[in-house]
């Protein structure tokens, strides 16, 4: 019997796929725990449906994803922090600081966590950082750190 699977089962494959599977493993398995469902014309015709929804809702979220990082590549944030003596910081400037000041000051909101520092940030200056946006887009984002 053909099956299409509803979420991942682990002897059998993953969800949104279609397998063959033994008659009464399907009746007495998959069924009752909604595992998997008959795969009929219009349930396969539903499946096609479903990835063709989700490939256009991910081409969209790519797209997006590039504009933003046209728009982050050609700024340059300034993050103003207090300072001792030679120029180096008390403690130092996070991923955090940044996405408020990138929401502050360009009203961008961008989540910390996309932002990677190698290190952290302990004295005046201009550094480059990556931002993860999505799986195949990154950008590169200025901070220039300044005394308040």
């Amino acid at each position: 019997m053909k099956v299409i699977l509803k979420e991942d089962v682990k002897a059998i494959g993953k969800k949104g796929q279609v397998y063959e599977v033994a008659d009464g493993y399907a009746r007495n398995f998959l069924f009752p725990r909604g595992l998997a469902v008959e795969a009929t014309a219009g349930s396969l015709q539903d499946l096609a449906h479903k990835k063709a929804v989700e490939e256009k809702r991910k081409e969209k979220e790519k797209q997006n994803a590039a504009e933003l990082a046209g728009r982050l590549n050609s700024l340059v944030v300034e993050v103003a922090t207090k300072t001792g003596e030679g120029g180096r910081l008390f403690g130092s400037v996070t991923s955090k600081e940044i996405a408020e000041a990138l929401k502050k000051n360009f009203g961008i909101e961008l989540d910390k966590r996309k932002l990677e520092l190698k290190e952290p940030i302990k004295a005046l200056g201009e550094y480059t950082l990556v931002a993860k946006l999505h799986p195949e887009v990154s950008a590169r984002v200025q901070v220039k750190v300044i005394a308040s």
